[in-house]
């Protein structure tokens, strides 16, 4: 279904920019991209005991990385049918593949995903997707320049989805409130059809320019272990919460929290089980200049049963960034984070000891076209 999707959307694509105009400012087709490349050092592995990666995209232990290499072609008009195709090349589509894709394409360290495909059919106030989707939990994305930070937040890697396979609608009630609704096959994977449904519900809401919130539910279908096709299979809950204080034009807050329970889950003791895990991001972005920003971060994810990192822990972690604008189009950054549990998990560099912490520093580079 997914390669039937990347076909017809390429096809409408090229169909869209053949029909638009070139010299029209406002035209329903556009190409955009970007480059993002870094380099980083752990102080300790990239793994936990359980041999699960402690980090999500950052697992350099020390070296440079081309993280992704993207592009996005899109065909969206305001009425009828578009659609939209995002092919990335690197080294995170070997973390966000969902499962039954092959990202391998001849290195380890450059893999091949196309996280987003899908057609699109808008009429009125309502626009309905079909094909893959990003997730609509999580403040955070797999697109770096939505980023304030270079690593993902522990949510983002351990709390939701990355992509879902499915439909999904949107409806603009009015300027403050929209509603979504979709039917998938569940979190990451484009070969498990034989589970039941996720159905997803999401509601934004911004009653003035300073604030909005957003809640989104997932609930549906997931195998006692992830990755899989067969097993026992039970209802995997999500809740999630984004709310964002835009303080003044220069100060911003935001907070997101994340619920998650699945009454049957493949723990590391080997039973299978009801998992918890929750956690909660907050964020502190200030702009100095047009060319200068910071990001601070800080978090707390509790995995009490080990379901999400392999490990029965509370890790949290906080991060620093800085953000120069050299020339147009291109950031630099630089960070600091520190991650630390209630548990001896994260395995020395050594390969033989254990801390209760992690630390690492990063330079990045992402430049967009």
């Amino acid at each position: 279904m997914r390669r039937f999707i990347i076909f017809i959307c390429t096809g409408l694509l090229f169909s869209g920019l053949t029909l638009a105009d070139p010299t029209k400012k406002n035209s329903d087709f556009k190409f955009s991209g970007y480059l993002d490349g870094s380099y980083n050092y752990l102080l300790r592995s990239n793994q936990f005991t359980s041999g699960t990666f402690d980090r999500v995209y950052d697992i350099t232990s020390n070296g440079f990385t081309l993280q992704q290499a993207a592009i996005t072609i899109s065909y969206q008009p305001e009425q009828g049918f578009g659609g939209l195709i995002n092919p990335i090349v690197g080294r995170d589509p070997y973390t966000f593949s969902p499962y039954g894709w092959n990202p391998y394409f001849g290195s380890q360290w450059l893999g091949f995903d196309i996280p987003q495909a899908y057609l699109q059919y808008a009429v009125g106030k309502l626009t309905i997707v079909a094909g893959e989707l990003f997730t609509l939990a999580s403040i955070e994305s797999v697109d770096p320049t939505k980023q304030p930070n270079f690593s993902r937040s522990i949510l983002w890697g351990y709390a939701t989805p990355t992509t879902t396979l499915g439909f999904r609608g949107t409806y603009v009630l009015n300027d403050k409130l929209t509603l979504i609704a979709g039917l998938n096959d569940g979190w990451d994977t484009i070969r498990d059809f034989s589970r039941r449904k996720t159905i997803e519900i999401s509601a934004a809401y911004t009653p003035d320019p300073i604030f909005s919130v957003a809640v989104t539910g997932y609930t549906g279908g997931q195998r006692a272990a992830d990755r899989t096709s067969f097993g026992s299979e039970s209802i995997r809950n999500l809740i999630d919460i984004i709310a964002t204080l835009n303080v003044t034009e220069k100060l911003t807050f935001s907070a997101n929290y994340d619920y998650g329970i699945q009454p049957k889950a493949l723990l590391p003791n080997g039973n299978i089980a009801v998992a918890v895990f929750q956690g909660i991001a907050g964020y502190v972005n200030y702009k100095f200049y047009d060319k200068w920003r910071t990001s601070l971060r800080g978090e707390i994810f509790s995995d009490r049963n080990g379901y999400r990192t392999g490990v029965p822990q509370c890790w949290k972690e906080l991060t620093l960034t800085f953000g120069y604008i050299p020339i147009k189009n291109l950031e630099l950054r630089a960070e600091a984070r520190h991650d630390f549990s209630n548990v001896s998990s994260f395995v020395d560099s050594s390969g033989v000891g254990v801390s209760n912490n992690q630390q690492s520093y990063a330079v990045e580079a992402v430049y967009q076209f």
